[in-house]
């Protein structure tokens, strides 16, 4: 069930400015979500975009922090779902013991209604009658992995920054303190990856890995990114580019991971390695104007 609030021009004063609407979605066990959209008639391609483990329940780090929207003037229509802390944006087994969050996460069943929400708004434009996903961090796995589950919906999927191996040894630790960390910093308690996908040896950490599920994906149109962990001209925050550095050198190495897996496999994908950039949102704007005009997002 979904409720519109309203809508409004990205650029007032232009005739062929997008539209900016927000509706909220409910279901799934879940309270209620917003999700922010803007359109424009004619446009040849819709994609959602994921936020990262920190996600507010207000609006998407997307709309926070960058201008992505804009290129719904110019032939993509963007939707940003709003929320999802911690949540990698999957179907949880259960909701964390410890957390204030009460509920279990059913994020692949929100985004599901979310799109069909989307479908009958008319939002499925294109050739192919199917969407672009993206997401960064966090979201850039969950944007893989969704759409390799849905292929009959998503076409498209790109991962900027993503940890696209979480069922690697290392990062199965990595996650379950990213969850608790999250949690605690959210002031909401700490957040389990046993709750998630159960204990390391669970067959869904396997379910939920990009690399190893890279064969649902072919046919698809790939697309992965990761900066070096150089810092460049958006580190202009002291404290939070120390924090990203490690962070974009350890995605950076999950997607190298990735695209060696893809290649081996003879699974074509594009790219986008930055020489500089770091965990940061300004970098990741980059990429989705990099996608935009190289065409990416084209059927």
């Amino acid at each position: 069930m979904a409720t519109i609030v309203g809508f409004g021009s990205l650029e007032a004063g232009s005739a062929n400015a997008a539209s900016f609407g927000r509706f909220y979605v409910s279901g799934c066990g879940m309270p209620a979500t917003p999700v922010d959209m803007w359109t424009r008639w004619g446009n040849y391609k819709t994609v959602i975009a994921l936020d990262g483990l920190r996600a507010t329940g207000d609006i998407s780090g997307w709309r926070h922090e960058t201008n992505i929207q804009r290129i719904a003037n110019t032939g993509v229509n963007v939707v940003e779902p709003v929320g999802g802390l911690a949540s990698f944006y999957t179907d949880w087994n259960a909701a964390s013991p410890r957390s204030k969050v009460k509920y279990r996460y059913r994020w692949t069943c929100r985004l599901n209604t979310i799109i069909r929400e989307l479908d009958a708004r008319g939002l499925a434009v294109g050739p192919r009658a199917k969407y672009a996903m993206m997401g960064i961090s966090m979201g850039g796995n969950a944007a893989m992995i969704f759409g390799a589950y849905h292929r009959k919906r998503i076409s498209h999927v790109f991962s900027m920054s993503g940890f696209l191996n979480p069922s690697a040894p290392t990062m199965r630790t990595a996650v379950r303190l990213a969850l608790i960390d999250a949690g605690l910093a959210a002031g909401v308690g700490p957040f389990s990856a046993d709750a998630m996908w159960g204990p390391p040896w669970d067959a869904r950490w396997i379910a939920n890995d990009s690399v190893a599920q890279l064969q649902r994906m072919r046919g698809m149109r790939i697309r992965v990114g990761a900066a070096s962990g150089l810092w460049g001209k958006y580190n202009t925050d002291a404290i939070g580019s120390v924090k990203g550095t490690p962070l974009e050198v350890v995605s950076l190495a999950q997607t190298r991971t990735f695209e060696v897996a893809a290649a081996v496999q003879g699974i074509r994908i594009s790219t986008d390695f930055p020489a500089v950039g770091t965990h940061q949102w300004g970098y990741w704007q980059d990429m989705v104007f990099t996608a935009k005009r190289s065409g990416w997002f084209r059927d």
